[in-house]
């Protein structure tokens, strides 16, 4: 590349490792600067981020860099931007991503002020979605915010500059008590420097979905660290002051994601993305229409989710109003979720509000379980049920399965079954079954020890009752760590029982 003095910003036209010509500048931060540029090999748009060179000189700032492209180039999802290429030129690092035509979420905002609560709510799970992905990977975002996000032309959403990412189990790259993130969405243990999880991208998450819905970010201050130290020390504006239409069941959502307290926070993306799409469909129902990117969400929803949505939008999806249907879904559904997880507001409403607060009993989480918490248990037969397959049952997929041994004449025992491991304990009031197979017949019983080899070595916590595709039992809350799914029959024509997920929920502490 030639030799340019200045910044980054006079590299118009010059080409990098003579394959990318940068045409024009969309956008600049601290450290680097973004172009639109053309692939002469390949001869296509893409989009160059290069360091600006002054910063490049710096050895730790040139390592966060180079992370950026090794962490984004191990994810692979469509809402994710894509890392095509990386290299240096002349000394300048520089990283090569899809080109992604349209807009910014912030910029999509600033143009329609709040957002519909459907769409709202689908750009939230799209965001989850990709999230949960580099979670998975052990890979923590650090900057969600709405100017990191850009929606296509089509309406979707995509995740990008995981310029501060940071995997999780690496250490020393920042220096103790930096700040790194957007204030305005920034987590309370971030801005004062504590250890940051993947806690700190659903608290952004959140904080991002609260401007959807009301086209303004919860706190403003003087300067960076005024908004900051608000996100530490003050609740947020509650939100159904700010958008009286909010059910409570979002608003409980929302509670969970911004909640200061790491345990009242949800513990990881996965719960958040199946709670958003509860919602989704409750939100939906109840308008009795969707439209744009609510619409591509809601035929990715899973099947026991979709199911919540009125007859006519989960066959011909042509969603139109119906206020009847959508009325008797919401107070099906919406009532019997926000009596599950409404225990306060999104924080306080504004100064000479008279609103009284919201209350109710305390609300459950789901806990997440670790991805091989599940075993089988045969203890009639002892040649096990399908050992290989428990693994699907804490994956949270719902299109893998684990199943029983295929019976051809009925069960002929008294019983088979999975169990999952609560380590270290747990007070479950709720156990989740999500089934291919309705119509089987199971109880629930807990352990302290074991897990126990016989059956005589668990405690019974319910009696027998017919399951369907999603079960939910209520249970003590007494604590143990092993729970037990005891089947006791097939369902009438099937020659096994297939279990999708056992999910375990307790009391917010």
């Amino acid at each position: 590349m030639a030799s340019t003095i200045g910044r980054v910003s006079t590299y118009l036209g010059t080409s990098l490792s003579g394959r990318y010509r940068l045409d024009a500048q969309v956008g600049t931060g601290g450290m680097s600067t973004v172009y639109r540029a053309f692939d002469t090999v390949l001869e296509r748009q893409v989009a160059v981020k290069l360091m600006h060179r002054d910063i490049a000189g710096h050895a730790d700032q040139l390592e966060r860099f180079r992370r950026e492209a090794r962490a984004v180039a191990q994810l692979n999802h469509p809402h994710i931007v894509q890392v095509i290429d990386a290299g240096e030129d002349d000394g300048m690092p520089y990283i090569v991503f899809e080109f992604v035509e349209g807009e910014t979420l912030k910029d999509r905002i600033r143009r329609f002020g709040r957002l519909d609560i459907p769409e709202s709510l689908a750009y939230a799970i799209e965001i989850a979605r990709a999230l949960a992905v580099a979670h998975d990977r052990g890979i923590v975002h650090r900057d969600v915010k709405p100017q990191n996000v850009l929606v296509d032309e089509e309406g979707q959403a995509k995740v990008t500059d995981f310029g501060i990412a940071r995997t999780l189990d690496q250490e020393g790259l920042t220096a103790d008590g930096r700040v790194l993130g957007t204030t305005d969405y920034v987590s309370p243990e971030q801005a004062l420097g504590h250890a940051v999880t993947g806690q700190s991208d659903i608290y952004s998450l959140g904080i991002v979905l609260y401007e959807m819905l009301t086209g303004d970010v919860p706190f403003h201050g003087d300067n960076q660290v005024a908004v900051a130290m608000k996100h530490v020390r003050e609740e947020l504006p509650d939100i159904q002051y700010r958008r009286p239409e909010v059910s409570s069941a979002l608003a409980s959502v929302l509670d969970a994601c911004t909640s200061k307290d790491l345990e009242r926070r949800y513990q990881d993306i996965h719960a958040l993305q199946r709670d958003l799409e509860d919602v989704l469909s409750i939100e939906t129902a109840r308008s009795g229409q969707a439209t744009g990117e609510a619409t591509q969400v809601l035929r990715t929803l899973p099947p026991q989710t979709r199911s919540r949505l009125p007859l006519r939008m989960r066959t011909s999806w042509r969603l139109a109003a119906g206020a009847a249907a959508a009325a008797l879904v919401l107070v099906g559904v919406g009532l019997y979720v926000a009596a599950n997880r409404t225990e306060r507001g999104t924080g306080v409403a504004r100064e000479n509000d008279s609103t009284p607060r919201r209350s109710g009993a305390p609300a459950l989480r789901q806990v997440p379980l670790k991805a091989r918490a599940g075993g089988d248990f045969d203890p009639l037969g002892g040649d096990g049920e399908h050992a290989d397959e428990t693994a699907f049952v804490t994956d949270n997929d719902t299109s893998t399965t684990w199943s029983t041994e295929t019976y051809s004449a009925g069960l002929q025992k008294d019983g088979v079954g999975i169990w999952v491991d609560a380590a270290p304990g747990l007070e479950a009031r709720e156990i989740d079954v999500l089934t291919t197979t309705p119509g089987f017949t199971a109880e629930i019983y807990g352990a302290t020890s074991g897990p126990p080899d016989a059956i005589d070595g668990w405690t019974k916590l319910t009696d027998a009752r017919e399951f369907g595709s999603s079960e939910r039992v209520k249970l003590s809350g007494e604590r143990y760590r092993w729970y037990l799914v005891w089947i006791t029959s097939l369902a009438p024509e099937e020659r096994n029982a297939e279990i999708s997920e056992i999910r375990l929920r307790a009391r917010r502490q």
